[in-house]
């Protein structure tokens, strides 16, 4: 990044020279790259005319643009490039170049940086020019190796006198995030300064470029938006808009997968098939037992789910929360066993079963354990995929659902097995 005051004026942007984009246009077409998927993103984007395409991508979460430019034929890329200032597609190569989820990914470039021997007067000059182009908040001050060493804040700028130097008003060692940091340990260190603009460094202290406050928590909005669809095996770029055949591909595998998960689950009813054959009444609880203790496990889920997501697992021990969810599984399947147990004494009564007492209490039994297994289940299936280097949303229902039914029909079959055949 050129940081002297002669290049910084090089950012006034090349519309000046060339035909306004319609706003019309550009807002369209940013709103459609924003909800379809990127595949067709890049069609969009070469449909249209390299001044609106240009003015459309700034619109976008710098990630998005990045990641859709580069994404860009070259010869699409050249003619929105002539569009944009330099610096804008130099940042966006930048950001590529860092892992997806890292504050690198969101950076913008940094405008407005001076010199410390620059004075107040000269740099007011100059930002009257960048601020008709560039939203501008603070003003940064590097060294001649572009290392950040201070940081102006406008009212102190504007409230200066005009012959001081940058480096008598700047505000020394300011905060930075680094641009390797995880968006979420990102978001811990900036929940109690609520600045606008963060500049991002390197391990070094060099000035990479600076990212908006929001910009972090919408990009951790839209990563937790995307852990429902996530857990039932739907990519989180999938989109209303994405094509059909592409949503297939998508969703497909992990269907094929649920079956053969549920094929476990049928290999247990078929297995104790005698005993349903023997007490037909057990088959109306399969369902509630099933239902019952998924419902249970879903909860643990999107628990450890979330606190996995907030970084709170960093300040809990896991064993802690595996035995909490146990103990809750276990809790919720004693009080709505008795109301299974209830509702199944007085159908098997209606039948006038002989063993009625005796299958109520199969039934609370059954719905105890199998809500406190559905409880542990819930927790260590997203850490155990997460131990295995895999991501913990993905596809954790599928994973889950097969556990809880095996573990339902299992206890409900197998004790019938046990106390009364």
């Amino acid at each position: 990044m050129n940081t002297s005051t002669t290049s910084a004026s090089r950012l006034e942007s090349k519309d000046s020279q060339r035909a306004k984009a319609p706003d019309a246009s550009v807002k369209n077409l940013a709103d459609r790259l924003t909800a379809v998927d990127p595949s067709l993103g890049v069609q969009l984007v070469g449909q249209s005319h390299p001044v609106v395409a240009a003015t459309a991508l700034r619109s976008l979460s710098p990630d998005a643009a990045a990641s859709l430019f580069a994404a860009l034929p070259p010869e699409t890329q050249t003619a929105i490039s002539a569009e944009l200032p330099s610096p804008v597609t130099s940042q966006w190569a930048r950001n590529i170049s860092y892992a997806p989820d890292t504050v690198g990914r969101l950076m913008e470039p940094a405008v407005g940086v001076f010199h410390p021997h620059i004075r107040v007067e000269r740099a007011i000059e100059e930002l009257r020019e960048l601020v008709k182009r560039e939203f501008i908040t603070y003003v940064y001050v590097v060294n001649e190796t572009n290392t950040l060493v201070g940081l102006v804040v406008m009212r102190d700028l504007l409230f200066a006198d005009p012959t001081q130097s940058l480096s008598e008003v700047m505000l020394r060692s300011p905060f930075t995030l680094l641009a390797d940091t995880p968006l979420m340990n990102a978001m811990k260190e900036v929940l109690v300064r609520h600045y606008p603009v963060y500049p991002v460094t390197s391990p070094t202290g060099e000035l990479l470029g600076l990212v908006r406050g929001y910009r972090l928590f919408e990009a951790q909005a839209i990563e937790i938006s995307a852990q429902a669809g996530s857990m039932v095996g739907v990519e989180k770029g999938e989109r209303i808009t994405t094509p059909l055949l592409t949503s297939f591909k998508y969703r497909h595998p992990w269907l094929q997968l649920n079956l053969l998960t549920a094929f476990v689950a049928g290999a247990v009813v078929n297995f104790f098939q005698g005993t349903i054959d023997q007490i037909v009444v057990l088959a109306a609880f399969l369902p509630v037992l099933a239902g019952q203790s998924g419902n249970t496990g879903c909860q643990a889920l999107a628990v450890t789910l979330r606190g996995m997501t907030l970084g709170e697992l960093e300040n809990v021990k896991v064993t802690k929360l595996i035995a909490k969810e146990g103990l809750l599984g276990l809790c919720n399947g004693v009080l709505v066993g008795l109301s299974a147990a209830t509702g199944m004494y007085l159908l098997a009564s209606s039948e006038h079963h002989p063993s009625a007492l005796t299958l109520s209490g199969i039934v609370l039994m059954a719905m105890v354990g199998s809500c406190f297994i559905s409880g542990l289940s819930g927790s260590l299936v997203p850490l155990v995929l997460r131990k295995v280097g895999a991501d913990p949303a993905t596809a954790s229902s599928i994973f889950l659902t097969t556990a809880t039914d095996v573990a339902s029909m299992s206890l409900l079959l197998g004790l019938a097995t046990l106390l009364m055949l």
